[in-house]
């Protein structure tokens, strides 16, 4: 498989490692695979997902890795449950239960075990750029802590996370560092970016959703939950997704296009409608990020939004292929309360936003809302709401006990390097 920049399709050709280790192309682009394979004839789901994870990974990684090592990366990457409840033909998909309870641990933690075993061989040294808005600083922190040869720089927004998740960017020594950036997300995604194209900074590479190897096991756990949902109710799902950065969305537009049984994707955002904006006019607007309840998916210029122009390049293909609803904070509170009435089942912000998509827009279709984190990360918001207080994953508790430590810099990348 060979794979190339989202700006120059034409243009010279990359390997898999290749497109992993420098993150963004040297044009600014994303990288894309040139094409898509299919699902593989001999795939199963009897030996569990990482196994099943590593089949569908294959096609994408050989000339690169052994099955054997593949197979090793994905046991070790994804050794904690996929879960999808459901209440008759409305499940939930929930990608919660890895070590920072958010589903960014599933890219995160494939990524860390990639890296660690090509730098191990060659014994490179690389540093890490991650700008998060939430939930990914704390997945690669955790995924990337203690990994030998790799250096993490955290950088997230001032005021625009939860103070638990603030715990969960600022609670790690050792190779990882922090950085709260006087700015916005959008901000911080730059500055990543500007980081990238100066070039003067060493061997650098991203863990964001920029990076490919990011989006790819990502897809996994969308075609393994659609065989899933199929088996159990013979019938071809929606998909609604919270989205932000739309990197999670990507995910499953690529499973769908490997030919996993998925009828509609569905991207659920926030007040930031620059999605439903451009699906409803034809004319794409980036803008900046507004401050939700939902803050993970506060992002105004989605960056894999070139990669679904890419998949999608024409206004009609994109509105045909996903549908997009907007969300505001007053249906975010909604939700969590009617979630909680009728099923007993606290959801964090995020997940309210697919859960009123479902209510509202969906209420007599087979569909399956993506559960993206853990209430308890959102705590402040949840718990007055509903008069409960959540229980604390241990894994979570474990972090919260950890001292703190960050620098407080501008919105300039040259400070992540002073």
């Amino acid at each position: 498989m060979d794979y190339v920049s989202t700006r120059d399709k034409n243009g010279r050709r990359y390997t898999i490692r290749e497109a992993i280790l420098m993150g963004l192309a040297p044009d600014g682009g994303l990288f894309v695979p040139v094409a898509f394979p299919e699902i593989p004839e001999d795939f199963t789901m009897e030996k569990g997902f990482a196994y099943s994870a590593s089949q569908l990974l294959y096609p994408y990684f050989e000339g690169d890795l052994e099955k054997s090592e593949l197979e090793d990366i994905c046991a070790d990457a994804f050794n904690f449950p996929l879960s999808m409840p459901s209440n008759g033909q409305k499940a939930t998909l929930e990608l919660f239960w890895g070590p920072t309870c958010a589903f960014k641990d599933f890219g995160a933690r494939f990524l860390a075990c990639y890296l660690e075993k090509h730098l191990e061989k060659t014994g490179e040294d690389m540093t890490i750029l991650v700008a998060t808005s939430g939930d990914t600083g704390g997945a690669v922190a955790s995924a990337f802590h203690g990994r030998k040869h790799i250096e993490v720089k955290v950088v997230f927004p001032k005021d625009r996370v939860s103070e638990r998740q603030k715990q969960q960017l600022t609670c790690w020594d050792g190779n990882i560092s922090s950085f709260e950036v006087e700015g916005t997300f959008d901000d911080c995604q730059r500055m990543v970016k500007q980081a990238f194209m100066d070039g003067g900074y060493g061997n650098l590479s991203s863990a964001n959703s920029i990076n490919i190897a990011r989006l790819l096991p990502q897809m996994t756990y969308y075609i393994y939950s659609s065989f899933l949902y199929k088996a159990r109710y013979g019938k071809e799902p929606v998909f609604i997704i919270p989205s932000g950065n739309v990197g999670n969305s990507t995910g499953c537009c690529w499973a769908k296009k490997m030919g996993a049984p998925i009828s509609k994707i569905v991207l659920a955002v926030n007040a930031n409608r620059t999605i439903p904006d451009y699906i409803e006019s034809g004319e794409y607007e980036p803008r900046q990020s507004i401050h939700t309840l939902a803050n993970a998916m506060d992002v105004g210029a989605p960056s894999n939004m070139e990669r679904l122009m890419d998949l999608y390049p024409t206004w009609e293909e994109f509105r045909n292929e996903l549908s997009s609803y907007s969300v505001n904070d007053y249906n975010i509170r909604l939700s969590i309360k009617q979630v909680y009435e009728n099923e007993k089942r606290i959801i964090c912000p995020h997940t309210a936003c697919g859960e009123y998509v479902r209510s509202t827009y969906f209420p007599d279709s087979p569909t399956v809302v993506v559960a993206t984190a853990h209430p308890a990360k959102f705590e402040h918001i949840v718990e007055p709401m509903l008069d409960v207080r959540i229980p604390i994953p241990e894994s979570l508790y474990r972090l919260f006990e950890l001292d703190s430590k960050y620098w407080e810099i501008s919105a300039n990348y040259k400070a992540l390097f002073d």
